[in-house]
């Protein structure tokens, strides 16, 4: 049986430019600041994380940006379950295919792997309705950085289908540095999908396991997910 952790922006959809206006709204209703919001790069980066550099850049202690993060993730998920438009964001080629063959299928269990908070990675889902194939997953909400994640996704991997899934076992399928620096802080492949914002090249380097264009490619790259 295999555990394949999913990636949501850039891997699974793209919201197009809707989200960070709406991030930086509550950065600057909650901390006066929105720090360098616009040449900030989200790729990869939980939701905590990016406020924690943003405001923390911009001159705000590390004490009450930690204090005020909870307000500020708040305040931005309703923004965002009240704003986003579906008009305005793309499911990227093959998920749907994808993911209703794998769900199918007995031997492999989906999960998402995401640095969304749950609220908004289940809000952003919904506009394509696939939290359909997500019951569980790891998020923004349970930890900071992205390599603090993997470890939650197969504690709760194990709770949900009673079986311990090995690092040979998973698979990461992401677009984004921190995806591949993640899975191999934890010996988990990953498999690398250039749908996102990163270069080819740029994910290459940092040690994918498998490259590919994008998610019509999975089944030739990795076999068993053919």
């Amino acid at each position: 049986m295999k555990l394949i952790l999913f990636d949501i922006d850039g891997t699974l959809l793209s919201c197009g430019p809707q989200v960070r206006p709406l991030f930086a709204s509550a950065l600057e209703e909650v901390f006066g600041t929105a720090g360098d919001v616009d040449g900030y790069d989200f790729a990869g980066r939980t939701d905590p994380r990016i406020v924690l550099d943003l405001v923390m850049g911009a001159g705000v202690a590390e004490a009450d940006a930690r204090a005020k993060l909870p307000r500020m993730r708040d305040l931005y998920l309703e923004r965002l379950e009240r704003s986003l438009d579906r008009h305005g964001m793309q499911l990227l080629p093959a998920v749907e295919e994808l993911l209703g063959r794998l769900a199918t299928r007995d031997d492999v269990v989906l999960a998402l792997l995401t640095g969304n908070w749950e609220r908004g990675a289940r809000t952003k889902l919904s506009r394509f309705d696939l939290n359909r194939f997500f019951g569980f997953g790891a998020f923004g909400c349970d930890g900071i950085d992205r390599s603090d994640l993997p470890p939650v996704a197969l504690e709760r991997a194990e709770r949900t289908v009673g079986r311990r899934f090995r690092p040979a076992e998973t698979l990461i399928v992401g677009d984004s540095v921190h995806d591949v620096s993640c899975g191999r802080a934890h010996g988990i492949p990953v498999l690398a999908v250039a749908t996102g914002l990163t270069r080819p090249e740029a994910l290459r380097a940092a040690g994918a396991d498998w490259l590919i264009h994008d998610l019509r490619d999975a089944g030739r790259a990795v076999g068993w997910l053919a």
